[in-house]
């Protein structure tokens, strides 16, 4: 494929990076992916119990709490002869597959290379990067960055009181795969989010018992089994169970905590002027264009979106700039506007924690 000489690094093959890939490509760069696994797909990879090294936080029985109608890129929708809107995580994984083959995405994908530092130099972008396989490191370098890499591979463990004192047996979601390991057993399920509420439905058909302890209020009114007993959020551990906010007490085996995922970005050096603050990665222009250095973009932030057509959005917007159909705002302007967007923020009181949180205001994020 002819290019235009820029050369654009791509950190993930998953959702957002195959996105990324896929449009740099249409729009001329040389282009290359980087995945530290030996497949592409990224979080919807399925990594078996007992594995070493678990970056997925796939688990058996999941499906999409999207329909499959808004899951797909725009110019690459899923297949019409699927009859089901909510579908299994293995055909997403097709689905991404087949994205790959289609665009002849193949070539440009380095499986099993891990990017090991990213720095500004000289106005470009020194890449260190190892063959995982062969264990050999390469330096090279780029105009431009996405970094795609996924934020589902590192727990976010609440800071509850007592906890070393708990003698039962604890995990983050991330490890979470099968529900008949709690088959005869009382569980205590920490979150009332997307996965808490789905493990607690999976689970309640082999456990004994189930408390599904958060913060909601009014509490979720799914209709979950006679095994399920919503709790208040843990006051602090005893050594066989906790004392909740309302003052109830209950016992259990396990607690499984569904309490979220950092942003982690290991492999970005200190120089490239980006933090994270609570999960408020910054300071960033309209959620992906790193203000200080502007050849860099984050894609995938931005959580409750429509997942791929809000990185292909993302995407198309950085290209903009990248490819020099549009100019930049000064720096003096990025940092208003995202001062602007978080003011807007804390007026609803909302913290940190939800500075990437979208919702109706996906579509405010205008490209050529």
């Amino acid at each position: 494929m002819p290019t235009n000489g820029k050369r654009v690094c791509v950190i993930g093959a998953g959702t957002a990076g195959l996105c990324a890939l896929k449009n740099s490509l249409q729009q001329g760069m040389d282009a290359v992916a980087y995945e530290q696994c030996s497949e592409i797909g990224g979080t919807w990879v399925y990594t078996k119990p007992g594995q070493n090294d678990v970056h997925s936080s796939m688990y058996e029985g999941l499906r999409t709490n999207l329909p499959k109608e808004v899951m797909g890129y725009p110019d690459y929708a899923y297949p019409k002869d699927i009859e089901q809107s909510f579908v299994p995580s293995a055909e997403v994984l097709r689905f991404l597959q087949s994205y790959a083959q289609h665009f002849k995405l193949s070539d440009y994908i380095k499986l099993q290379h891990e990017i090991i530092r990213v720095r500004p130099l000289n106005g470009k972008w020194e890449i260190y990067i190892r063959d995982i396989k062969n264990d050999k490191f390469t330096k090279e370098i780029f105009d431009y960055v996405f970094v795609c890499n996924g934020h589902y591979s590192r727990p976010l463990m609440p800071d509850i009181a007592g906890i070393d004192d708990y003698k039962g047996k604890k995990l983050h979601s991330h490890w979470y795969r099968k529900p008949d390991t709690f088959e005869g057993t009382t569980v205590l399920v920490i979150g009332a989010g997307p996965s808490g509420m789905d493990i607690t439905h999976h689970i309640s058909k082999f456990a004994k018992h189930i408390y599904l302890s958060h913060n909601l209020d009014p509490a979720p009114c799914t209709d979950f089994m006679q095994n399920v007993t919503q709790k208040t959020v843990v006051q602090h551990f005893t050594e066989d169970g906790a004392v909740f906010k309302d003052g109830s007490t209950a016992t259990f085996d396990h607690i499984i905590f569904c309490t979220g995922y950092k942003y982690t970005f290991p492999f970005l050096s200190i120089d490239v002027l980006l933090r994270v603050d609570d999960n408020f990665v910054h300071p960033l222009y309209k959620h992906c264009i790193n203000i200080h250095y502007p050849t860099m973009a984050l894609i995938g932030l931005p959580f409750y979106v429509c997942p791929s057509q809000s990185f292909d959005l993302q995407v198309r917007f950085a290209l903009a700039f990248f490819s020099k159909k549009r100019e930049f705002p000064s720096r003096e302007e990025m940092f208003a506007d995202l001062e602007k967007d978080m003011e807007r923020r804390r007026k609803k009181g909302l913290t940190n924690r939800q500075a990437h949180a979208m919702g109706d205001k996906q579509v405010s994020l205008r490209c050529a």
